[in-house]
């Protein structure tokens, strides 16, 4: 296993701290939970097979790699290029093998400007500022290099949100961005957008507090200001009934996520 090369952090939102430290956490049981994740990312090696870099690939990085599920594919996608892995949570590093691993964030990537070819990143930049992740990857890449992305939009998740509204009005799913956004945080960064898509995918357990088990999991249960405490019965005898009525004709409740990919060049 490669050692985490540990940068020098930049100063956080309090959200975001809360953010890493939960994908810290999560990385015993994230392997087991994320089949979502799994599934975006299958899509996101199709996406970029279909828009291929157009460019000699010598360098590629997974940003935001968890615990290194994708690496191997981006390895068979780029035969011979050095693949590198970044993540913003050391306890996620610590289970990546064989790849050189970087400790950074996606806000603030510690790598030389145009050092990178080719990058890929799924499900890691919806808890970024659109406008400067964009940034940071327009920077880092190569003239001619491509970036594929999967992220998150705003209907994310929005069965849990709804259910929320029963039981009181606080934050209790983040608001993801609108596929414009990103659009526009891209073109702004001087990328050229090859092409945008959007289609849900879905989680699904057999009850609400096995949806929630498994959305911790991963390290996706930070939200809002700060932490909360937990929902008393009642709260949560009223959440699991508006939940209910979510329930799907072959027995199961669903969560959705709202997976945009996005594909894009730095012009030569």
């Amino acid at each position: 296993m490669a050692d985490p090369v540990l940068q020098p952090a930049p100063a956080h939102a309090s959200a975001k701290a809360r953010v890493r430290l939960a994908f810290h956490r999560a990385a015993a049981t994230y392997d087991r939970a994320a089949q979502v994740q799994r599934e975006v990312c299958a899509r996101l090696e199709a996406f970029a097979t279909a828009h291929a870099c157009r460019r000699p690939v010598a360098r590629v990085l997974d940003a935001g790699c968890g615990t290194g599920h994708a690496l191997a594919r981006l390895a068979a996608l780029h035969p011979g290029a050095q693949v590198l892995a970044l993540d913003f949570a050391p306890g996620m590093l610590a289970r990546v093998n064989g790849h050189a691993c970087i400790c950074g964030d996606l806000e603030r990537l510690p790598l030389a400007g145009g050092c990178i070819d080719a990058l890929w990143s799924s499900l890691a930049l919806q808890w970024c500022a659109p406008q400067r992740a964009l940034g940071e990857i327009a920077r880092v890449l190569a003239p001619g290099g491509s970036a594929w992305i999967a992220t998150l939009g705003p209907h994310t998740l929005h069965e849990l949100r709804e259910a929320f509204h029963a039981v009181d009005r606080a934050a209790h799913v983040i608001d993801f961005h609108p596929p414009q956004t990103w659009r526009a945080a891209a073109e702004a960064a001087g990328l050229a957008v090859r092409t945008l898509e959007r289609a849900p995918a879905w989680a699904l357990a057999a009850d609400l507090r096995s949806l929630l088990a498994g959305i911790k999991a991963i390290g996706a249960h930070s939200v809002g200001p700060a932490p909360r405490a937990p929902l008393g019965r009642a709260a949560w005898r009223t959440l699991e009934a508006r939940y209910e009525t979510r329930r799907r004709p072959d027995g199961l409740l669903p969560a959705t996520y709202d997976v945009i990919l996005l594909a894009v060049e730095k012009p030569l």
